[in-house]
Formats: C-alpha cells, sequence, structure tokens
C-alpha cells in the first residue's frame, strides 16, 4: 500500500499567504492604475485653447444643466469625446498588443507587426487619392471604412496563412513583415500621384489623430471590447498555459492551433477598429504589455486587464501632451508616441540580445 506524503500544514498556510497578497497586491495595483486613468482624464478635458478649471470640468461632467451652453458644449461636445476615444484606443491596442505576444511567444510582436496598420493607411489612401469605396455605401465614413475593410482583408490573409501545415509563430512575424513592406510600397505609389491637397490629408492621417472622434466612435469601441475582452478573460488560463511553450500547454489539454486562431481574431478586430478610427499609432501595442508584464508579471488574469490600463495611460498621457507642447495647436498623437516607443523598442532589443548571449 502506497503512503500518500502531503505538504505540511504550515507550508500550505504559507503558499495560501503568498497567493493571498499576491492577489492583493494585483488589485491595488488595478485600482490605483483606474484612479489614476480617471484623474489623467479629467486633466485631459481640462487641456486646450480654451481653459478650464479642475471644478470647472467636473461641474460640467456631473451637472451638465448648471454649466453654461459654451462650457457644455466645449466639455461634452468637444473635449469629452476625445478623452475617451483616447481611453479606449489605448485600451484596444493594449489588449491587441499583449495577446500577440502571448499567441506568438514574441516580446516584439504588436498589431501593427503583422502589417494591420500599413494596410489601414493603404485603404484609406485608396479613398482619398481614388475615391474608390471598398464598402458600398459608406458615404461621409468611406475613408473610414476603406481603412477597416483593408485591415480586416489583411487578417482574414494572416488567418488563411495560419490555416497552412507548418505555419510557425516566427513565420507569421515574418509574413506580417512582408505585408508590411507591401502596403508600405503600394501607399507610397499611391503619395506619388496625389495632388497636394490629397498628399496632405494621407500624411495627417498616418501620423494619427483623436480629432475625429465622436460619441458614436466611442460607442463603436466600447462594444467591440465588450465583445473581445470577455472573451479573452475567458481563456485566461489556457492563454496562461501557452507562455510555458505548445508542448506545456498541449500537454495540459489546451487546444493551442484554435486558441490561437480565435484569439488572432480578435486582436484583428481590436486593431482595424482602432486603427481605422484614429489612424496609424505606433509602439502602443508593444510598450503596454511590457509595462502590464513588469508590474503584475504573465497571469492573464492581471497582465490582460493591466495591458489595457497601460495602454489607456499612455494614449491619455499622449492626448494630453499633444495640447499642451504648444498653446494653441494639437499634434498628431502617432508622433508622440513613436517618440516615446522608439527608445523603449531599442532598449528592449538591447536586452533580448543581452539575455540571449547569457
Amino acid at each position: 500500500m502506497t503512503e500518500v506524503v502531503s505538504d505540511p500544514p504550515h507550508e500550505v498556510a504559507a503558499l495560501v499567504g503568498r497567493y493571498r497578497n499576491r492577489t492583493f497586491r494585483r488589485t491595488a495595483l488595478l485600482l490605483a492604475a483606474i484612479a489614476v486613468l480617471f484623474l489623467m482624464t479629467l486633466i485631459d478635458v481640462m487641456t486646450g485653447p480654451a481653459s478650464l478649471s479642475f471644478g470647472e470640468v467636473v461641474s460640467v461632467i456631473f451637472s451638465p444643466s448648471e454649466a453654461s451652453a459654451q462650457h457644455r458644449v466645449i466639455v461634452w461636445d468637444l473635449r469629452l469625446p476625445v478623452a475617451l476615444m483616447a481611453i479606449c484606443i489605448g485600451a484596444m491596442l493594449g489588449v491587441a498588443g499583449a495577446e500577440m505576444q502571448t499567441i506568438l511567444n514574441n516580446p516584439l510582436a504588436d498589431p501593427f507587426t503583422l502589417g494591420l496598420s500599413s494596410a489601414a493607411s493603404f485603404g484609406a489612401a485608396l479613398a482619398i487619392t481614388l475615391q474608390w469605396s471598398l464598402i458600398p455605401g459608406a458615404g461621409v465614413f468611406f475613408v473610414t471604412g476603406n481603412a477597416f475593410a483593408m485591415a480586416m482583408l489583411t487578417a482574414f490573409a494572416l488567418y488563411g496563412f495560419t490555416r497552412l501545415r507548418g505555419v510557425t509563430p516566427e513565420a507569421m512575424i515574418l509574413i506580417g513583415i512582408a505585408m508590411l513592406f507591401t502596403f508600405n510600397a503600394l501607399l507610397a505609389l499611391l503619395q506619388y500621384g496625389a495632388s497636394e491637397l490629397q498628399l496632405a490629408q494621407i500624411i495627417f492621417w498616418q501620423l494619427g489623430s483623436l480629432a475625429r472622434a465622436s460619441w458614436g466612435k466611442v460607442l463603436t469601441c466600447l462594444i467591440v471590447l465588450a465583445i473581445v475582452v470577455p472573451y479573452f478573460m475567458s481563456r485566461s488560463w489556457s492563454l496562461t498555459a501557452l507562455r510555458m511553450g505548445e508542448e506545456k500547454a498541449a500537454s495540459l489539454g489546451v487546444n493551442v492551433s484554435f486558441l490561437r486562431l480565435t484569439v488572432l481574431a480578435g486582436v484583428s478586430l481590436l486593431a482595424a477598429v482602432a486603427v481605422s478610427f484614429v489612424g496609424a499609432v505606433a509602439f502602443v501595442g508593444l510598450v503596454g504589455p511590457h509595462i502590464a508584464r513588469i508590474v503584475v508579471g504573465e497571469d492573464q488574469r492581471g497582465f490582460l486587464p493591466f495591458s489595457a490600463l497601460a495602454g489607456a495611460l499612455i494614449m491619455s498621457g499622449t492626448s494630453i501632451v499633444s495640447k499642451a507642447i504648444t498653446p494653441g495647436v494639437i499634434y498628431p498623437i502617432g508622433m508622440i508616441t513613436s517618440l516615446i516607443g522608439i527608445p523603449f523598442f531599442i532598449s528592449l532589443i538591447v536586452s533580448q540580445r543581452q539575455r540571449h548571449w547569457q
């Protein structure tokens, strides 16, 4: 008869205590990030050509009937949609980057690595230069519709490549890079034949801007997040297991191929909607997940929501900076995120190289 050896009670209690402390720390960090994000949103609404105090902003948001008509227009019609759009886009890119890095097991991966951003830019350029609409009946939204349609077509092409036998995560990255250069070349071809006005529109769209924010777009982003994020959270255990390697995840009962395909579909939807609404915004999907990984680790129960919060914080801070650099001038957010992300990207590559040689 085999004797079952159990852990001493004090060791079990220590493990339970460490788990509770880790859970409490993760929850406290998430709540602190939410509080900071709320404060930054108020600062974002305060910032702009018409200066508003903190008290005035709070009063207009929570008691609009008591505010003046001018303040209501500034806050509710102009600034609040921009501030909330920054949060939504940041959260979408943060989540998309986090899951892309997870399913490809590559810390340098994000939705734009797979060419979705350049595809969306090319779709928008088709509408601006050639007046082609990929979605019939899009009307005044044909530029945004073209960007979304081209990004989703690229995502479907990537999905088709994943169905091929023998396609590895490394091959997926290479396919994405190939698509990135292909669409950039096609975009350059359209720019070469564009008029001065069309060229200015394309460049402004490529730089990324929150100026096109509206309550309808904010609602659309919230609906997409409400669909995709709960699914990702429901697969948090499988995604965490995948970080240990495909073979270990499969041995634990994870259908790796199906998981990778469904997550890729969700990531593609998030990235396509985000890019079609605000244009090309680089590095948020790369930097946000790494901040989350440093703070809360790889457990998807904390990693996923904190990636969303980190992306939202980056975009909200970028929105504030874009209006604060030069009074009366709003700079494109894509320029600022690139200036922030490039040093981080270089440091990440250097750290990966050092880890490889150790």
